[in-house]
């Protein structure tokens, strides 16, 4: 929810104001006027084009804990979507001026440009040390004329939505179906449901052979089998997956005829679901490209990228029967325990809390589009 002028910034007077009454005053950065969201900090250094246009960031207001942002300024080859999807903007030095062979342009001007309300000059330290003592929470962003008095601020942030109930993935998925070519030689064909789909996702698959069709958030089974897929996947996206009966519904049709099935992210939810778990609101949840998740099939740890505020409940300590065969947790997160992903052991199923595309990231979860190949061909076999 944002409204917005493009004006000057830097000096314009901009303050935050958080749902408890908490508040922290600053400096407009992009767009001057007022903006509303949930209030979540990535802890990733690098990156930030990347973070800014992933469609997971839907009416989220993202703090950077990283201190310097803007350094690289912003180009046209790494934008993971057709525009900037997160609702504000919050860092504490902005870069005075980019410098970078690749930019075309400073990040104070493209949010400008895109209508984006942040703020600088804040104490990002201590904005994540709130949140992470009181959890992600709603907040508003005010500069310009938007800047009244505190009560009444914090009144309109109380008066806006809750990220918890938000049913959004179709607000930010493709509304037509388009086809990402396999690169190189076609050897599957993959339906992806998209729930908020970064573009490099569909890139890593097509760099394994794989012709990708990228379906609306709104398609049926019939539509994800009318392309004849040998796989399919389930995206990334926004919002509380306990509101995402369409998604689970599908996914439970793909997963009575035992096609090979990946999921990612709100994919990994909508997985859980579809095997009868629970989902639950994390307090502050994971963002960034630094969390440690351990493969409990392979004992190994991976650094990976993480954006999401909600977690499957399923038990760690057991496998569990589920109406389509077995299933355990095959990840976790070694910072608190937190499900990172599932696996069937009876269907040629499995989903990761994460982004294996790793954009901006590690690399360390490519391995997991060839598991996904694997999949298709033991099928094939």
């Amino acid at each position: 929810m944002t409204t917005s002028t493009r004006g000057t910034t830097g000096k314009v007077p901009a303050v935050l104001v958080l749902e408890d009454g908490r508040i922290f005053r600053g400096r407009a950065y992009g767009a001057v006027g007022e903006t509303f969201g949930e209030a979540v900090f990535s802890t990733g250094m690098t990156g930030y084009q990347e973070t800014l246009t992933d469609p997971s960031y839907h009416r989220q207001v993202v703090v950077m804990t990283a201190p310097h942002v803007g350094n690289t300024g912003v180009n046209d080859e790494d934008p993971e979507s057709g525009r900037i999807w997160v609702a504000g903007y919050v860092v504490r030095d902005p870069a005075r001026v980019p410098s970078n062979w690749r930019s075309r342009r400073s990040l104070d001007e493209e949010l400008a440009a895109q209508g984006v309300v942040g703020v600088s000059g804040v104490d990002t330290r201590a904005l994540t040390r709130h949140l992470r003592e009181r959890g992600a929470m709603r907040v508003g962003i005010f500069s310009g004329d938007a800047v009244k008095d505190d009560a009444t601020l914090l009144a309109r942030v109380r008066q806006a939505p809750q990220m918890l109930g938000a049913d959004l993935s179709a607000e930010v998925a493709t509304k037509d179906a388009y086809v990402v070519p396999a690169v190189g030689e076609k050897k599957y064909t993959v339906a992806a449901v998209d729930l908020g789909i970064k573009g490099m996702t569909p890139h890593r698959m097509a760099e394994r052979g794989i012709e990708v069709h990228v379906l609306p958030a709104t398609a049926t089974v019939e539509d994800v089998y009318a392309v004849g897929p040998d796989g399919v996947f389930f995206s990334n996206g926004p919002g509380d997956p306990a509101t995402a009966d369409h998604p689970v519904s599908v996914m439970r049709g793909v997963l009575e005829r035992g096609t090979p099935l990946f999921g990612i992210c709100f994919g990994n939810q909508i997985l859980g679901r579809a095997l009868g778990f629970g989902t639950y609101k994390l307090k502050y949840g994971h963002r960034g490209i630094n969390q440690p998740v351990q493969d409990r099939t392979t004992g190994k740890v991976e650094v990976t990228a993480h954006n999401h505020g909600f977690a499957v409940d399923a038990p760690t300590d057991r496998v569990s029967d589920t109406p389509f065969g077995r299933v355990e947790v095959s990840h976790v997160c070694l910072n608190d325990n937190v499900v990172e992903g599932l696996a069937l052991l009876d269907r040629p199923a499995f989903s990761v809390q994460y982004h294996p595309e790793a954009a901006a990231g590690p690399h360390d979860a490519a391995y997991l589009f060839d598991r996904f190949v694997s999949l298709m061909e033991g099928q094939r076999a």
